[in-house]
Order: C-alpha cells, then sequence, then structure tokens
C-alpha cells in the first residue's frame, strides 16, 4: 500500500471495483479509468511544481539582473558571510587554539585566552536554505500538508 493518500485511495478504489465488477473486461475498464485520473493528478501535481520552480528561476534572473548592490549582492553577501563563518569554526579557531596549546606548553606563564563561538546550527539552516538543501518540502509532500 502507498504512503501518499491520493494512491491510497486509488488502491482502496482498485479493491472496491474488484468486488463491484465481477466481469475481468469491465473490471479492467474501470481499472484503466482509475489509473488515468491518478496519472492526471500526479501530472498535474507536477506540472505545478514545474511552474514554481520556473517562477523562482526568473525572479532569480531579475535580482542578478539588478545594479542596485541591495537586490543583486545579497546572495553573494549571506553566501560569503557563510563562507567565512565557516572557515573560521572549522580552520582557523582549531588552529589558533592548537598554537595557543603549544605555545603555553613553552612558556612557564600561560594566560587562558578563550576564542569566541558560534551557534551552527543557525548557520547551517542559512546555507542550507541558500543551497536548496531543505527538506521540509519533501516531508510536507509525503504528510500530504501540500501539494
Amino acid at each position: 500500500m502507498s504512503f501518499d493518500p491520493l494512491s491510497a485511495a486509488l488502491d482502496l478504489g482498485s479493491k472496491i471495483l474488484d468486488k463491484i465488477f465481477p466481469d475481468p473486461a469491465q473490471r479492467d475498464a474501470a481499472k484503466l479509468k482509475l489509473f488515468e485520473m491518478q496519472q492526471t493528478g500526479e501530472l498535474a501535481i507536477l506540472a505545478a511544481d514545474t511552474d514554481l520552480a520556473k517562477a523562482q528561476i526568473a525572479v532569480n534572473e531579475v535580482e542578478a539582473a539588478s545594479t542596485s548592490l541591495f537586490v543583486a549582492g545579497w546572495r553573494p553577501f549571506i553566501g560569503w558571510v557563510c563562507g567565512v563563518a565557516f572557515a573560521y569554526h572549522f580552520i582557523v579557531q582549531p588552529l589558533v587554539a592548537f598554537g595557543m596549546s603549544v605555545r603555553c606548553s613553552t612558556l612557564d606563564k600561560c594566560v587562558e585566552i578563550v576564542l569566541p563561538t558560534f551557534d551552527m546550527t543557525a548557520l547551517f539552516t542559512v546555507l542550507g536554505g541558500m543551497l536548496g538543501i531543505g527538506g521540509m518540502r519533501t516531508l510536507e509532500k509525503i504528510k500530504g500538508v501540500t501539494k
């Protein structure tokens, strides 16, 4: 049995047709009609998703063609901020911490320096949204919240 509501309803409809139409030819014709209805619905959903993606691409092209830094520059700015934050968190901070611990071991007197840290979950959320990694729409489609 399928997980999406449309397929589940059509599976149930197919089982009901088995009981209503004892003649195999009539039953097969009714199942074919049911299958055609399913295909039409799925194609409509696919067409709507494709139209939505095309509209977003058009918006992105208009934003990228703008001469205003505030319109065309926000995506690169966020991208650079995320890139710098990742570089600091995964490269610079560990290397500086290692360098300070090596330096401290060679000195008689050590001063403890605490390097700043930040919430990486917020950064992953922003970067995931920019890269299109978010799976919330897929989850909503599976649960039948949106089409």
